[in-house]
């Protein structure tokens, strides 16, 4: 059994397909301002990971405490791993959602 498609249905389904999506008018100023302070908010995220893992290694270095260090060194190594998928990812998405309508 085929069943084919209706002259009109494939010509509505074309035209639903060439739609854009498109933000409401005065919508970006907001969604700027909502992706400046997440922006701002990572970066701060960073910076604090990576003085509390330099800190947990210095204070397990002067106490005497190995997995205090051990860890801060783990922690430091994940806040890279994580600034690097911050700078990396991003590119990757823009490239398999792609540009233009869907």
């Amino acid at each position: 059994m085929t069943t084919t498609l209706s002259p009109a249905l494939a010509h509505a389904g074309s035209l639903v397909a060439q739609v854009c999506p498109q933000a409401p008018p005065g919508a970006q100023v907001h969604v700027d301002n909502i992706l400046g302070y997440v922006l701002w908010g990572v970066g701060i995220l960073f910076f604090l990971g990576v003085v509390i893992a330099v800190a947990a290694i210095a204070g397990g270095r002067m106490f005497g405490m190995p997995h205090a260090s051990t860890g801060g060194i783990i922690g430091l190594v994940i806040v890279f791993v994580a600034v690097i998928a911050y700078l990396i990812l991003p590119g990757i998405l823009d490239a398999m959602m792609g540009t233009g309508c869907v």
